[in-house]
């Protein structure tokens, strides 16, 4: 299982960025970060400065966005995709990405998902709850 440490994570993100722009081999997984990185080009000059942020913490208190995590994310929900885990998120995204005509933007709605489930299993200190987080996703497909 792939499980890395937030450096580790974000080393991964410099070297798949790095390797895209040296026109360099790609694994299967450092080409969909760089599909993903590709669509997010407010990150790119931070991705190509890997000493200027690999330490650094965006906090939601102060409206920052961290791009790290909001690509990681955006990793989850392609092989959650991928593999039709939890079972009917296929379904669910299909039907979000038609409505709203847009596959990225369907997985920005799927990712507030995601985000809430995430922090409601630290919160309670409970597993993930798989059942709410389709749900999630139902009420924002209808």
């Amino acid at each position: 299982m792939f499980n890395p440490s937030r450096d580790e994570g974000r080393r991964f993100l410099y070297e798949a960025w790095q390797k895209y722009r040296d026109k360099a081999i790609l694994t299967d997984l450092e080409a969909l970060a760089t599909d993903h990185i590709l669509r997010h080009p407010e990150y790119h000059a931070l991705l190509a400065d890997p000493d200027a942020h690999l330490d650094r913490d965006w906090l939601p208190e102060h409206g920052e966005t961290n791009p790290f995590l909001h690509l990681m994310m955006h990793l989850s929900i392609s092989e959650q995709l991928s593999i039709d885990q939890p079972a009917g998120i296929r379904t669910r995204y299909q039907t979000l990405a038609a409505r709203l005509g847009d596959e990225h933007r369907a997985q920005h709605e799927i990712m507030d998902c995601l985000a809430e489930m995430i922090w409601n299993s630290q919160r309670n200190g409970t597993p993930p709850n798989g059942v709410a987080y389709l749900a999630c996703m139902e009420k924002k497909a209808t």
